[in-house]
């Protein structure tokens, strides 16, 4: 087989979609040995009628089909091979070198909470330090095991180290008030930075494709589920040491809360998403299940509060602890519509929970644009301060993605799947502009407001 006139690397992307295969825990060397064979069949049959070597690649994977049902195939049709897979995770040679990795990374991050004790900083009465730097001892760790693994090279590295040097020494050096707004919205913003930094490691390249984005928003959702499982079984199993300890006299709940459950929680970062990567296609996922589940709740909660809005007239006589509790809804919404979209289908017809999922995103625009009157209003009565102007900047991007998305569900209902790239499109496509309101919070924001 010979590359097409464009010098597409045939033998190079049947590599790729075979390692993509192999991340599938349920798929084994010889079952992608069969599916490999398969697929160079279709590409000589396609080659043969005339096409590039690029387009016979494309549609063949497409026939192939789509992996993660292939994977679960596989699993449903090995069952032992299932099991084996949730305790063991992928049998093969790589197996062993991933945990090895990630326990290195996880390591590296539990230790770098302790580093600031080195300095005459404790948790205790230098909380700030730890606040303001909480995140940058392990999203970074865990953006450098996709570089590892993903074989990214020294670029991606000089990024991670470019990317925390700016933000350590912004969180460190700035001349923070000692009460300040500007530095509690820094720190509740700088993880959202550094997610988007992991996930350009976890895809290789975030501007490659609208599929590589998708890919980090399903990973990111299953992430979440596993993180607070974990830290709920690592809750249950701290109390359960404490409380062991204590039946012999001794007393170790100073240690678990300075050093046990802080250093845990750093490493747990980076070993839940080596953990969503190996489980990839072993299970059905839980996220899209859960998404199914609340997405109606969601809806019935907004409209009934809406309607109680319209009853009681109001919408614009809201407290700060309700405008922080409605912008607490509206980015869950966010987030259930955020997963709904990258773990549908595209090729599925519109269903009834497309139907739900438009209701939710409308009721949800129509909280955002309450929300932005009554802060709006809180503006022109009591002036601006810094809490006030990032929830406006918030709920102004919000007013927009939602926008788009009741839009572009629209026209997806309308015009059957044929409309789900744009939809597509639109997700991943709005993600950067979350990114960049955070920056401009963690960098700006405190300048204009002279660090108060």
């Amino acid at each position: 087989m010979s590359s097409s006139p464009n010098h597409f690397d045939l033998e190079q992307s049947i590599a790729q979609w075979r390692q993509f295969v192999l991340r599938r825990s349920a798929i084994l060397n010889d079952d992608a040995d069969e599916l490999e064979s398969h697929l160079r069949d279709q590409i000589d049959a396609l080659l043969t009628q005339g096409l590039h070597a690029d387009e016979a690649f494309l549609i063949a994977t497409k026939r192939i089909g789509n992996i993660e049902a292939v994977s679960q195939q596989f699993a449903e049709v090995h069952t032992g091979r299932l099991w084996r897979n949730l305790v063991l995770s992928q049998p093969h040679s790589n197996w062993l070198n991933d945990v090895l990795v990630a326990l290195c990374f996880a390591i590296a991050a539990a230790l770098l909470f302790q580093i600031p004790r080195l300095f005459g900083f404790n948790p205790e009465q230098h909380e700030w330090v730890y606040a303001r730097n909480i995140s940058l001892f392990c999203l970074p760790l865990l953006a450098g095991y996709w570089v590892v693994q993903r074989q990214l090279g020294t670029r991606a590295w000089w990024l991670i180290l470019g990317t925390v040097a700016l933000f350590a020494v912004t969180m460190n050096a700035y001349p923070w008030q000692p009460i300040s707004d500007t530095g509690d919205l820094a720190v509740l913003h700088l993880p959202i930075i550094l997610w988007f930094l992991v996930g350009i490691m976890y895809t290789g390249n975030w501007w490659q494709t609208d599929a590589r984005r998708m890919d980090f928003i399903r990973f990111s959702g299953e992430y979440a589920i596993y993180f607070v499982l974990i830290a709920i079984g690592g809750a249950v199993l701290t109390a359960m040491t404490i409380g062991l300890f204590s039946f012999i006299g001794v007393d170790i709940e100073i240690f678990a809360q300075q050093w046990l459950i802080p250093s845990g929680a750093m490493g747990a970062v980076v070993i839940v998403g080596w953990l969503v990567e190996a489980k990839k296609g072993t299970v059905e996922n839980m996220a899209p299940v859960l998404a199914r589940i609340f997405t109606p709740l969601f809806t019935l909660l907004l409209v009934s509060f809406l309607a109680v809005l319209l009853i009681s007239g109001r919408a614009f006589d809201m407290q700060r602890e309700v405008l922080i509790g409605l912008d607490a809804m509206l980015i869950i919404v966010l987030g259930l519509v955020l997963y709904a979209v990258s773990s549908r289908e595209p090729t599925q017809a519109p269903s009834l929970f497309d139907t739900l999922q438009l209701l939710l995103v409308l009721a949800a625009l129509c909280v955002d644009v309450v929300a932005l009157s009554a802060m709006s209003d809180r503006i022109f009565a009591m002036g601006i301060t810094p809490n006030r102007l990032a929830a406006l900047g918030e709920n102004l991007i919000l007013l927009v993605s939602l926008s788009g998305y009741a839009w572009y569900y629209w026209g997806l209902i309308r015009a059957n799947h044929a409309g789900f790239a744009k939809l597509e499109r639109w997700q991943t496509r709005m993600v950067p502009v979350y990114v960049v309101w955070a920056a401009v919070v963690v960098l700006l924001l405190p300048i204009l407001f002279r660090f108060t």
